[in-house]
């Protein structure tokens, strides 16, 4: 029986942001005040209201590890922020019981001159964490981080890897009652990461509060106990994980069904923008699944919105399993690639040889960019299914149970037959 003793309440819950026109960047001091005392003397100039959040409410208990999963642009930073205190709520409120650390962004409160054991102090004192408290912990800190040889190295030579790991060390042996997670587990190596998730239980497992945000549905289901789900800045759902997850995946389908042109939720200049993504056999069928092993070609067709001529043109396509996965990448530039665009349509063609993808569900986020600028970006653009076959001419087809996420072409053969494409 669950105790009424919250660590964490949300009472209706609502950030709101003023937000302008676009504003250029200026040289000088006289500039910014010439720039911005028409707008001081006028606060209706140019700016609208936008909700980034909206009666949001919920509680969290002792020992819980709750997620928070949503799109990009849902409001789960923002919450994040309202929580650990960096700003407050325009309306309703928050009640927290206990010391709060949090980890909202990689190597927060680092300073880049400094080196990483003074900013294992420094971040320690960001977080409230006592002096004593960082001079007892600082051992397991670091070793926690696997920095031990760099710890006397500034911290601007330091990877992105290694901000993460000495970040989260940090974060992670502050003793608060709730700690705030945001997205962290997205960098660093396989190892770490696992490192990470079983620190997080054993917080919990302490009697402690995690608020976890991440994209990886293969992390939440691992993680947590129930979930919150975030749309539009408003929630969704509340309710175990498996059936908030399941909520958030087919939200992710709808939006891959429809046509791309409609889609709204698209970042870039625009000049340039995909009209649709679909898949091909090499014969010119057009299909809504792959088969394992067999040669497709995925089509990108483009529309331009401008006169001029754009060229240096890239396409980075990332697909995503069912859990949200990134299993592979497809980038003009592994193909050493650039394309121009005169007219006011153009189709790019990648053709995959080979689909190695394990049969399961796949959605393909898309990306075109030209040498200056960033020209359209779409989330879950389309989906597609990989059905099973006969990658290996063996006249069985390969299934997807146990399997793992993809299926690697292979060639075997003994030391005393060595084909002779493997003799040097």
């Amino acid at each position: 029986m669950k105790s009424d003793y919250k660590s964490l309440e949300c009472r209706g819950v609502g950030k709101k942001f003023r937000i302008g026109g676009a504003r250029k960047v200026q040289n000088s001091l006289t500039e910014t005040i010439m720039e911005w005392l028409p707008r001081m003397m006028d606060n209706r100039a140019t700016r609208e209201e936008f909700w980034a959040l909206k009666n949001i409410s919920f509680d969290v208990q002792p020992g819980e590890i709750v997620g928070i999963i949503g799109r990009n642009g849902a409001g789960k930073s923002t919450l994040l922020k309202i929580l650990s205190g960096v700003t407050a709520p325009t309306e309703g409120e928050v009640l927290v019981r206990g010391r709060v650390g949090s980890l909202l962004e990689v190597g927060t409160g680092f300073n880049a001159e400094l080196t990483g054991r003074e900013n294992v102090f420094l971040s320690g004192a960001i977080l409230g964490m006592r002096h004593a408290e960082v001079v007892r912990k600082f051992d397991e800190i670091v070793a926690f981080a696997q920095m031990e040889k760099f710890v006397d190295t500034p911290v601007k030579r330091y990877s992105s890897g290694m901000h993460l790991r000495l970040g989260f060390a940090v974060a992670a042996h502050l003793e608060a009652e709730i700690l705030l997670v945001d997205e962290v587990l997205a960098v660093g190596d396989a190892a770490f990461q696992q490192k990470c998730m079983d620190k997080i239980r054993e917080i919990t497992r302490s009697g402690r509060t995690v608020l976890f945000v991440s994209h990886s549905m293969v992390a939440i289901s691992n993680l947590c106990q129930r979930c919150v789900v975030i749309k539009g800045g408003e929630i969704k759902m509340i309710g175990k994980t498996e059936d908030a997850v399941a909520s958030y995946l087919e939200d992710s389908r709808g939006r891959a069904t429809m046509p791309l042109l409609e889609r709204k939720d698209r970042t870039g200049t625009g000049k340039i923008q995909f009209s649709e993504v679909h898949l091909e056999f090499e014969d010119g069928l057009r299909v809504e699944s792959a088969v394992l092993g067999q040669t497709v070609k995925l089509i990108f067709t483009l529309s331009k919105k401008v006169s001029e001529t754009i060229d240096e043109l890239t396409i980075g396509a990332m697909v995503s399993n069912n859990y949200g996965q990134i299993v592979t990448t497809f980038w003009t530039e592994y193909g050493k690639k650039r394309f121009t665009m005169t007219g006011d349509s153009l189709q790019i063609i990648c053709r995959i040889p080979k689909v190695q993808l394990a049969p399961g569900r796949y959605t393909i986020t898309i990306g075109l960019s030209s040498a200056t600028m960033a020209l359209d970006w779409l989330e879950d653009a389309v989906e597609f299914v990989v059905t099973p076959g006969d990658m290996f001419g063996t006249g069985f087809l390969v299934r997807p149970e146990k399997m793992g996420l993809v299926v690697c072409d292979q060639t075997w053969f003994d030391s005393e037959h060595i084909p002779a494409e493997e003799r040097k």
